[in-house]
């Protein structure tokens, strides 16, 4: 099940570089992550300081 960005993110950017498939983009306000290329494995939700990746 591929995670998805919840609107507590705070575009600090910390989840992008840790994802290793490179799915995590910047929106306008949040960051994305395109779901057809997450592998569900939870790296950006390590990482995030307001948890805002979660599984969909």
């Amino acid at each position: 099940m591929a995670y998805k960005i919840n609107d507590s993110c705070i575009s600090c950017g910390a989840c992008e570089g840790e994802c290793p498939v490179s799915c995590i983009s910047a929106g306008d306000t949040i960051y994305y992550i395109d779901a057809d290329s997450c592998i569900s494995c939870g790296a950006c939700a390590g990482v995030c300081p307001v948890g805002a990746p979660e599984e969909e």
